[in-house]
């Protein structure tokens, strides 16, 4: 690239940058605030929550790219006709096209850069969070056992903590048996372990004492212990090797595999997993069409001393129903696979439009510019 077509990429992708880092913090902050509640009333460790606010990165930067892009572009172009440098850059013989270069090369590093979210770091993330986010949920040793509480589990045993440690150490720990109903047993402890197994999550207790109860009867039996295991009798935390994985989570090659196409996935469950395929073969080119309708709606005009407000307000609002046009066409195709080229008439119907007006709009410059204007004098030497 030219030193011109240096300076306005650098603008654009300085400018793209920028709305990048502020609508990931953004979204990432809002998204974030539905794993507060696990931290605070769950016992959700600090490092899992970040964990899990971090897994869900890659997906909203992959929506977030092809807007950032064109906003840059439609920034830094509006503020290039408004301080009058586009003015001076074709008079010095460059072209709309030329003028265009540096955004739609902006474009194409955004659509790799998409490409590599959408067929590789999407499915990771989303495989990742999923199998964590199972984990917590139907792991009770790190969810339900909250420090000053009564905790309640299924299998009829109530478990107080005084107070939690790290690695599971629980301090001052209060445990009632109650699965049987005649002869309940009440443990106390100074201190209780949680300890995973793959049968399940059991809790040690450390130098205690053990309360029996005869309802039958009424008799009471007590006792000490150095150590004593009680199993919970909860199904174990870790992710099921059998567990159906959701189209998000399956990589390009898996949704194209022929062998889903059996009688559990004949039909519309195996209709959204090509559809999901496809989509992410189209969709990063988008940011390419974004750009190239923004520069052809911004760059076809004159110039105008009013501003450029309403061809601002334009390319906005066209882009927005270019992207509801996607989001209607995937859900179309996801309900019939026949409807699969639509997605790709959304991405292409952009480019191919928008390098028709642009390329014209130049040959139109280059053509006036060939043409001289008339000199007043000789006009008025040749009448006189």
């Amino acid at each position: 690239m030219n030193s011109i077509s240096t300076y306005i990429f650098r603008q654009t992708a300085f400018v793209m940058l920028f709305v990048t880092v502020v609508l990931s913090f953004v979204i990432w902050l809002i998204q974030s605030l539905r794993f507060i509640d696990m931290v605070v009333n769950r016992g959700l460790p600090v490092t899992e929550f970040l964990w899990l606010a971090m897994l869900i990165t890659p997906r909203f930067i992959t929506l977030i790219l092809p807007f950032a892009c064109v906003i840059a572009t439609i920034y830094v172009y509006n503020r290039l006709i408004a301080d009058r440098e586009l003015i001076v850059l074709r008079a010095a013989g460059l072209s709309n096209l030329r003028l265009a270069r540096p955004a739609i090369r902006l474009a194409l590093v955004t659509a790799l850069a998409a490409y590599a979210l959408n067929l590789y770091f999407l499915p990771v993330s989303f495989r990742e969070f999923s199998d964590l986010r199972y984990s917590i949920n139907s792991d009770y040793s790190s969810m339900l056992l909250q420090e000053g509480t009564f905790n309640s589990l299924p299998s009829r045993i109530t478990i107080f903590v005084r107070e939690r440690r790290g690695a599971g150490v629980l301090i001052g720990v209060l445990a009632h048996d109650g699965r049987d109903p005649d002869e309940p047993i009440t443990y106390m402890a100074h201190e209780g372990r949680l300890v995973s197994t793959d049968s399940g999550p059991r809790l040690v207790l450390i130098e205690g004492s053990r309360q029996q109860i005869n309802r039958k009867d009424g008799s009471i039996s007590l006792g000490q212990f150095e150590k004593q295991t009680l199993d919970l009798n909860i199904a174990s935390g870790t992710v099921p090797a059998g567990r159906k994985r959701k189209p998000e989570e399956m990589f390009l090659w898996e949704l194209f595999d022929p062998g889903l196409q059996t009688d559990e996935f004949y039909g519309p469950i195996y209709e959204r997993y090509r559809a999901e395929g496809h989509s992410r073969i189209a969709s990063p080119i988008i940011s390419v069409g974004f750009v190239l309708m923004a520069l052809a709606i911004l760059l076809s005009g004159d110039f105008s001393r009013r501003g450029q407000n309403l061809r601002v307000f334009s390319a906005a609002l066209l882009v927005v129903l270019t992207y509801s046009t996607g989001i209607a066409a995937f859900n179309l195709s996801s309900d019939n696979i026949r409807l699969i080229p639509v997605l790709y008439a959304n991405v292409a119907l952009p480019i191919i439009l928008g390098f028709l007006i642009i390329g014209p709009a130049a040959r139109r410059k280059r053509v006036r510019k060939g043409k001289r204007a008339p000199d007043p004098a000789a006009g008025a030497a040749a009448g006189g």
